[in-house]
């Protein structure tokens, strides 16, 4: 492919992509009360993981350099909100599509999805976009450049970058693995129970890897990547990251990104069309 062609093919998936969302927020803003409810239910949230991590810190003793495996208490409020950050995410783009690849597959309209003339990856997960994830981002955001801040983080042109990247590779890596197990719905139907099971698993990332156990420490590093989700993209907005996790993060993103196109390619080889 020359690279006139594929610049016009990048453009024809920019005005797709900006076709889908622009539908999809004009359906959804029919309902503006949704975004002061799920507003109001990101701030109980927070409030409540606030909570739990006071505890951990043993309540006022925070304020005297109490630490949680190595993190102070504002150090570990950037994990949390880097965690937040990634919830709105999800509310925003992944629930709203990866929930539906299960109805796709149960009524045979993934066959319509194919015969579209893009990606079905890249239409079964950007189709849609809801805006009530918004609250989670935007507080996610503010409480990690609040945090970093009082934590006296120092920003450079490339520590921004990095820690940018990271942010990045974590969506990524969130996003891969939501994918692969709604893609496991091409063989089982009732796939979005284990889809809850990850989401609530993943929890564990909303604070330092390092104050677990070293089992748990192991298995949120090598065998589920909750570590670069959140506790590696923290440590690079602090300053404090080690080069050597912060290219394990963004080749972990690249494997797990790659390990979702293999595994649709290869759910698809599967896949009984309704219409055959």
């Amino acid at each position: 492919m020359g690279e006139r062609a594929r610049q016009g093919l990048l453009r024809r998936y920019w005005r797709s992509l900006g076709c889908f969302w622009t539908t999809a927020l004009n359906a959804e803003l029919e309902y503006p009360a949704n975004f002061w409810i799920e507003a109001l239910s990101v701030l109980g949230n927070l409030a409540g993981s606030l909570f739990v991590l006071g505890l951990l810190f043993g309540g006022p003793a925070r304020a005297d350099g109490a630490q949680l495996g190595g993190w102070s208490w504002d150090q570990a409020l950037v994990v949390l909100g880097l965690y937040t950050l990634l919830e709105g995410f999800t509310t925003s783009l992944l629930q709203p599509n990866l929930s539906r690849i299960v109805g796709h597959v149960q009524t045979g309209s993934l066959d319509y999805v194919l015969l579209k003339p893009v990606d079905s990856q890249f239409w079964l997960s950007t189709r849609m976009l809801s805006p009530w994830g918004l609250p989670g981002v935007v507080a996610g955001l503010a409480l990690c450049g609040w945090a970093a801040g009082r934590a006296g983080a120092r920003w450079h042109p490339t520590g921004v970058l990095l820690a940018l990247a990271l942010v990045l590779a974590s969506a990524v890596i969130l996003y891969s693995l939501w994918f692969v197990l709604a893609a496991l719905s091409i063989w089982f139907v009732k796939v979005w129970n284990a889809t809850e099971v990850l989401r609530y698993t993943l929890v564990a990332g909303r604070y330092p890897v390092s104050a677990y156990p070293a089992a748990l420490r192991l298995v949120f590093t090598f065998v589920l990547p909750v570590a670069f989700l959140t506790t590696v993209p923290a440590e690079a907005i602090l300053g404090r990251g080690h080069p050597a996790w912060a290219v394990g993060g963004l080749l972990v993103a690249a494997v797990c990104f790659a390990a979702s196109r293999w595994f649709w390619r290869f759910a698809l080889r599967h896949y009984t069309s309704a219409s055959s």
